[in-house]
């Protein structure tokens, strides 16, 4: 025992290190922050992925907003027409078809095969 009040002396940190209340704290804070299952650690990776599926969520309603008004001008002949037109390239029997594609619209790797 002396020994130890020589290193507490010498070493005034050991005093306060040695006491058991700190040791139980320090450790109940380090299990609590990093072992336990709902640790802070843990937590912090369930909030980023459950950030992540509202921002999913919300793109998804989204999209199906801009699909029910599609669904809804799809309705009418003359959208289904220009529909096809756009998205398909179709044409009546006498017309022809002209596709213009602009450098800007074009892929980066496409440019690079042209050069």
């Amino acid at each position: 025992m002396s020994n130890f009040k020589n290193l507490t002396e010498k070493y005034p940190i050991l005093k306060v290190l040695g006491n058991r209340y700190l040791i139980v704290l320090v450790f109940f804070v380090v299990w609590m922050l990093f072992l336990d299952n709902t640790s802070y650690m843990e937590h912090r990776v369930l909030n980023k992925e459950l950030e992540e599926l509202e921002d999913n969520k919300k793109y998804y309603q989204d999209e199906i907003k801009k699909d029910d008004e599609n669904i809804k001008l799809l309705k009418n002949p003359d959208q289904i027409e220009k529909y096809a037109r756009e998205k398909y390239y179709m044409k009546r029997d006498s017309e022809d078809i002209y596709i213009i594609e602009f450098e800007e619209e074009t892929l980066p790797d496409e440019k690079s095969k042209s050069l």
